[in-house]
């Protein structure tokens, strides 16, 4: 009976010291794009609809800092216009949060965050909330009360129970993407 419990509790320890979100203080760690986080992220465009937007991920290092780098060209042609890095949460969120931080950088434009929900059955309901980025790496801060729903269909604003994904989004216009994201928090 003692060896069962040992081992179930070494097996509670592993899950969460190998956890990929973590605690922070007051925040929730959900990537630092360490090793295996290209795993967990895949690379979606509007060619699943139809569209003709292209892009690539790319899992960087540049110092010591780890980043998701998403490119491509955004093109609105046959009703299209977006391509996206997500990944889905491996664990719900248990506790309240007010926002998302991330590390983030780029070709000084603005860009999107997707949330999906247990809410969200349709492959086009999100809900979006924008960030712009410079060449600079900086810390960017967004509210959940600045996610706006994509549908009257869905609950007006996000419970963070309920969120199931999170996607790094550029969208609907024509342009060339390249945002790099070296970590999200949920705060």
């Amino acid at each position: 009976m003692i060896k069962n419990i040992t081992s179930r509790l070494g097996l509670i320890i592993i899950m969460v010291l190998f956890s990929s979100s973590t605690l922070n203080g007051d925040e929730l760690i959900l990537e630092n794009f360490d090793k295996g986080s290209e795993n967990r992220w895949d690379f979606f465009s509007d060619q699943v609809m139809g569209g003709i937007s292209t892009g690539k991920l790319y899992f960087q290092k540049e110092d010591e800092l780890n980043f998701i780098n998403l490119v491509g060209d955004v093109s609105t042609e046959n009703q299209g216009g977006f391509i996206q890095a997500r990944s889905k949460l491996t664990e719900t969120i248990k506790k309240d949060i007010e926002g998302i931080v991330i590390n983030a950088k780029g070709n000084n434009t603005t860009y999107y965050i997707h949330l999906r929900t247990t809410g969200t059955l349709l492959p086009w309901q999100y809900y979006q909330a924008e960030f712009s980025v410079t060449s600079n790496w900086q810390e960017i801060k967004i509210p959940l009360i600045s996610f706006k729903r994509s549908g009257n269909f869905l609950r007006k604003k996000v419970k963070p129970a309920s969120i199931t994904s999170i996607g790094l989004v550029a969208y609907g216009r024509n342009h060339k993407a390249n945002l790099s994201v070296a970590s999200i928090r949920f705060y």
